[in-house]
């Protein structure tokens, strides 16, 4: 099948024929019909973080070909979305609901001794996240999949993987946000974005977004951000402070920088959290001021996936989108064939588009 491989860092995605395994014991074949672009990847591309030579590509939505054995919740032709989450579904933490904190993510791999779901002329690929979406099939442990309504587009629902999931958790599943809270969201791209989608569906009575580029900000607006400001031309901390007099409830980092991170701390309410989603470079770090934060009584957390249970949360996000209570469609800027992903990432650098998707295999 066709694929796109990155045999070394920083030498992008390159359009190759490889070998695909059949499924065996819990294991689903997915014939992918959409698969979205993420920084993530772009990531694992660049920086050593994975092995090489790699598949990527995790925001993955398609339908099921094939299943292993011991599947029991998929069948043939069912729609499925991919979670980047791999979770046994049996240690305490799958249990409680945390399967994106599971304590054993390797059980949802093939053993060692076993052959490699992915190869090319006999040697193993890295398979990303377990999922491997910029390929025209996939195959996936039955755990991270979860089955979407049929009439949802595949490009809107591939986003529900990753992006989608993103955005909207960490306002609803971290934060908690409540009715009549105040919400600020650093970086208006695709996950920022369904973190406006996310406050509004909590209630928040401000919702006040921050970016660099005017697209973006015009952008928010329409996803139902209350006020927008451009970190350009206005120092964020006192605009929100003239907005907020008291500071913020919750503010959201989808950038990852320093000087983010500390503007957003610098904005919050007495009691108000820090909400760390996005990430630039995996070194960076930022300064917490331990009298003030005491004193004002701040939280600072971490946001793995938006603390994301996928099999319960992807198909309530996509019964949203199908009420018209979730915004998905404004988030598919551009669609493009599976040989054109370096071109779509390279068009995403602007911050023109919100989100490319690969439509074509």
């Amino acid at each position: 099948m066709k694929a796109l491989v990155v045999n070394a860092l920083n030498q992008g995605f390159a359009l190759e024929d490889i070998q695909i395994a059949e499924p065996i014991g819990r294991e689903v074949l997915v014939n992918v019909q959409a698969s979205g672009l993420c920084h993530t990847d772009v990531l694992f591309a660049t920086i050593d973080i994975v092995p090489f030579p790699a598949v990527l590509g995790h925001e993955v939505a398609g339908i099921v070909a094939a299943v292993g054995s011991d599947v029991t919740q998929l069948r043939a032709g069912d729609h499925v979305v991919g979670s980047l989450t791999q979770a046994c579904g049996v240690c305490g933490r799958c249990l409680s609901g945390r399967s994106f904190q599971c304590k054993h993510p390797e059980s949802t791999l093939r053993h060692p001794k076993d052959a490699p779901r992915l190869s090319r002329n006999g040697v193993a690929l890295f398979q990303g996240f377990g999922l491997g979406g910029f390929a025209e099939r996939a195959l996936i442990h039955e755990n991270q999949l979860a089955v979407v309504p049929k009439d949802i587009p595949f490009p809107q629902a591939a986003l529900l993987g990753c992006g989608g999931v993103t955005g909207a958790g960490s306002v609803l599943n971290t934060a908690k946000v409540s009715a009549g809270d105040t919400v600020v969201i650093f970086g208006a791209g695709g996950v920022g974005l369904n973190a406006v989608s996310g406050a509004r569906l909590a209630g928040a009575t401000r919702i006040i977004v921050i970016d660099i580029k005017t697209k973006r900000l015009d952008e928010a607006k329409r996803f139902g951000a209350t006020d927008v400001i451009d970190s350009t031309t206005t120092k964020p901390v006192e605009a929100v402070r003239e907005l907020l007099q008291d500071g913020a409830d919750h503010v959201f980092d989808f950038v990852g920088q320093k000087s983010v991170a500390e503007q957003g701390l610098a904005m919050l309410a007495a009691g108000g959290g820090l909400y760390l989603v996005g990430v630039d470079t995996p070194e960076v770090g930022f300064d917490v001021n331990i009298f003030s934060a005491i004193g004002g009584q701040k939280r600072v957390q971490g946001v793995n996936y938006g603390s994301t249970n996928a099999k319960r949360d992807i198909p309530i996000y996509a019964e949203l989108y199908l009420q018209g209570r979730m915004n998905l469609d404004d988030l598919v800027s551009r669609k493009i064939s599976l040989r054109e992903v370096n071109e779509g990432y390279a068009a995403l650098k602007d911050g023109s588009l919100t989100r490319v998707v690969v439509t074509s295999f």
